[in-house]
């Protein structure tokens, strides 16, 4: 492309955001190298205090306000950071979120809790991926699916329906609260309706709706025409107009959403010809930006874990490998042209924050609030350093990774964690490291299944803030997966995804493929599994899978 031949350093601006659970994080970034220019965070305030959400229900809502404040002050502070004269060169911004995460909206596409009658309603609000107040209603769709005579309307999204994802959620919110079913006429995905807010395009007819969210949480299908909407109808008449407002049309990440409004621009400070990419999932743009390759298992470590797997699409008269037990294999929602598989586990870091937090409460409880989480700060930090002095032995504590439920293989939300095999020895340390093989042993969980499946997994990249902060972390997955470990160069993978995707958008590049080859700064960072301790490993595995098998018979 002939712009891309004469590109030079310094010339062009892009921006890429990544909206995560706690914050908002935008990078502007010197297209031409993928050099990071500046870089802004901001968290959530509503979210912080803890607002709309109840953890004991597995509620967790999050307010449109605290995602649009958090991007304005992050994106003036990237652009702070890039420099006199950086605004004026942005050419695009394109973003990734959470997900499912949805929201209500009225006819205008303005998600209900923006409206004075619901600003306090937690059922109006985004429902963030980890809310699991709808697992019955997953168990509901399941048992439909079950049913079904011919082919499975559930075998693209790997033959489970999860309690994480947009249609459990819409039909619990509309089984339970009249007022927000009566109000909601239309259903937006974070990961859209931020693009739609930034270009005007609210309104559900408008809504440039990504490929990545509507494949693998929305059952959309283009062997459906869109999305089934007699199955819908079966599970409740009330989403079928839901599904209406959808469309039947979806895009790639590398299609722009518009234009950003004259309102936007001005209270982010960007040309008013700066084009807003279309959106989203964060581990999906995380992916490119931590060095994707074709048949490379990424790993996206953070409060719960995504990982995915890109392959060629099938060739004429070929059939598609359909995996079970996933989140889902969605032609282009990764690498346009190109066949994305998604799984994960439902928590990751979350299981250290839950431990951590068990240990805190004395602190929480009797000292000063300041006092308090300076020492909680330096429990993790501690455990650590005990920790790696434990050796793996079939003596210690063994423990399932599930606090958060399962999210693959095989989606089950109603499951919980356990420890066993505990004794008057069994200390702090040697439960966290319990719980780090946990995880590890799910991880292992989801590559075997790739490859039992028919999906090749020829080398594993991981991304995400555990992969900074606990060595230990990654050299116990290392181990336990028996897998060479490659760390992506950037400890911002997600936002400079979005950026790759922002170049391609403004027509910097032809393909994403081509901003990640000029943009990625490579690997840092290789954790290399130990041959003697993976043979223990081997074998606790096996006592993991046991125990997991002994949780899901007696739930």
């Amino acid at each position: 492309m002939a712009q891309n031949q004469t590109m030079k350093p310094g010339e062009h601006v892009v921006l890429g955001a990544d909206f995560g659970t706690d914050s908002v994080r935008v990078l502007a970034l010197d297209p031409a190298n993928g050099k990071t220019l500046g870089q802004g965070v901001r968290a959530y305030p509503r979210w912080k205090k803890g607002q709309y959400c109840d953890p004991v229900k597995q509620q967790f809502r999050q307010h449109p306000l605290d995602y649009l404040e958090s991007l304005e002050g992050a994106v003036k502070e990237a652009l702070s950071l890039a420099g006199a004269g950086a605004a004026a060169k942005v050419r695009s911004l394109s973003l990734d979120t959470t997900g499912s995460t949805p929201v209500f909206t009225g006819v205008d596409g303005v998600p209900l809790s923006l409206k004075p009658e619901f600003a306090e309603d937690p059922d109006a609000m985004f429902l963030l991926w980890k809310d699991h107040t709808s697992i019955a209603e997953a168990e509901t769709i399941n048992a439909l699916d079950a049913q079904t005579k011919g082919p499975k309307v559930l075998r693209f999204v790997g033959g489970i329906y999860s309690s994480e994802w947009l249609w459990a959620k819409a039909l619990h919110v509309i089984k339970t609260n009249p007022k927000v079913a009566a109000a909601g006429k239309a259903l937006v995905e974070h990961c859209d309706w931020i693009g739609a807010r930034l270009t005007g395009n609210e309104a559900p007819s408008k809504v440039k709706r990504g490929r990545c969210s509507a494949g693998h949480k929305g059952l959309w299908h283009a062997s459906f025409g869109g999305y089934p909407k007699d199955f819908l109808k079966a599970l409740d008449p009330r989403l079928v107009p839901l599904a209406e407002s959808l469309g039947t049309a979806t895009f790639t990440a590398d299609v722009p959403a518009g234009n950003i409004t004259s309102e936007w621009a001005a209270k982010l400070g960007l040309p008013a010809s700066t084009i807003i990419g279309t959106g989203a999932f964060d581990v999906h743009m995380g992916a490119l930006g931590g060095g994707i390759l074709e048949n490379h298992l990424v790993k996206v470590m953070g409060t719960s874990s995504c990982d995915v797997v890109t392959s060629s699409l099938p060739k004429k008269g070929q059939t598609e490998t359909v995996v079970a037990g996933i989140c889902g294999q969605v032609d282009g929602s990764i690498v346009p042209g190109m066949l994305g598989y998604e799984a994960g586990q439902s928590a990751y870091g979350d299981v250290y924050a839950w431990f951590k937090n068990l240990l805190a409460w004395p602190l929480m409880k009797f000292l000063p609030a300041d006092q308090a989480e300076k020492l909680a700060d330096q429990i993790i930090p501690a455990l650590e350093a005990e920790a790696l002095k434990v050796a793996p032995s079939a003596d210690n504590a063994l423990a399932v990774d599930w606090l958060n439920g399962r999210r693959t293989p095989d989606a089950d939300q109603g499951l919980s964690g356990a420890l066993m095999n505990l004794k008057l020895g069994t200390d702090a340390p040697r439960i966290y490291r319990a719980l780090i093989e946990a995880t590890a042993y799910g991880s292992r969980a989801i590559n075997e299944r790739f490859e039992q499946q028919g999906v090749k997994v020829e080398g594993i990249i991981a991304i995400g803030g555990i992969t900074r902060k606990s060595k230990l972390v990654m050299q116990i997955l290392a181990d336990v997966m028996n897998r060479t470990i490659r760390v992506g160069a950037s400890d911002q993978a997600c936002a400079l995804g979005a950026g790759m995707f922002a170049a391609t958008v403004a027509g910097l590049y032809p393909t994403v493929e081509e901003a990640q080859k000029k943009m990625f700064p490579g690997f840092d960072l290789t954790f290399t599994p130990n041959a003697e301790t993976a043979k223990v490993y081997d074998e606790l595995y096996k006592k993991y899978q046991s125990l997991g098998a002994y949780l899901e018979k007696n739930k």
